[in-house]
């Protein structure tokens, strides 16, 4: 199915992955609206999808705040029209220090940005794509391989990512009878700012310090396209885009 002349939300789209599949859906011709908290990094994305072809709504915006979240699906379909697609993508780390160290307001600052966020798009998106007509529409929410497994002392984001995974599960069964589908890409070691770290090495489980091999973020935006360009009667539920020789399958 061609994303031409179809729209998208983009979250976290100022940047890394957010902004890799914002030019990959805009270079199929999707137009796309941009969410995030930083203007300067919305208008840059928003020159790259332009420069591919597509249209682009800048919308700052704080997921964790319900009217912000409200504010950005009516822009965007005042702006577009309708909406097809969601890629529900903006997240937060937490320090990497032991799970007693952690303050509350680290843990409960994660939860708001990861899964209350992603949540309060999600429902919006639902109600968006059972109004309008033709009704349905696609989530795609990035659940990353910490939804599968956890890195040491990573317990809020793990926690988050893991409730993200039955979300998913959650809007794909809710939306059955609405031409709503929803699926999730775990992504891992994309080259992003936020890895940026990770390139002087990174805590294993065994306590030892090694650097990863990492892949091109480009990767990661033509596995959501690839999800996005389905027929409504075709969902991926779950899809892992990963460096090859990463630490991940197997015992570490």
């Amino acid at each position: 199915m061609s994303l031409a002349s179809k729209v998208a939300i983009v979250t976290g789209a100022g940047t890394g992955i957010g902004r890799a599949v914002s030019a990959a859906l805009a270079a199929q011709g999707c137009s796309v609206a941009l969410a995030g908290r930083r203007r300067p990094g919305l208008e840059e994305t928003a020159a790259l999808v332009v420069a591919a072809g597509g249209r682009a709504l800048v919308t700052p915006t704080d997921v964790s705040d319900p009217v912000a979240v409200r504010e950005l699906f009516r822009a965007t379909v005042a702006e577009f029209g309708r909406l097809d697609l969601l890629f529900n993508n903006a997240g937060t780390f937490t320090p990497g220090v032991p799970l007693e160290e952690l303050s509350y307001e680290q843990w409960s600052t994660t939860v708001a940005v990861n899964l209350t966020g992603s949540f309060l798009c999600a429902q919006e998106a639902f109600r968006q794509f059972k109004a309008q007509k033709p009704m349905g529409g696609r989530i795609i929410n990035n659940g990353s391989i910490s939804a599968e497994v956890p890195r040491p002392n990573s317990a809020p984001y793990t926690a988050t990512k893991h409730a993200i995974t039955g979300l998913t599960k959650s809007c794909a069964l809710d939306g059955r009878a609405f031409n709503i589908s929803c699926g999730q890409i775990d992504i891992g070691n994309a080259q992003t700012e936020m890895t940026g770290a990770m390139r002087a090495g990174i805590t294993q489980a065994n306590g030892s310090k090694m650097v990863e091999p990492m892949m091109d973020v480009k990767h990661v935006g033509d596995a959501v396209v690839y999800m996005a360009s389905l027929p409504p009667s075709a969902n991926v539920l779950r899809l892992t885009v990963m460096a090859t020789n990463m630490p991940f399958v197997g015992r570490g």
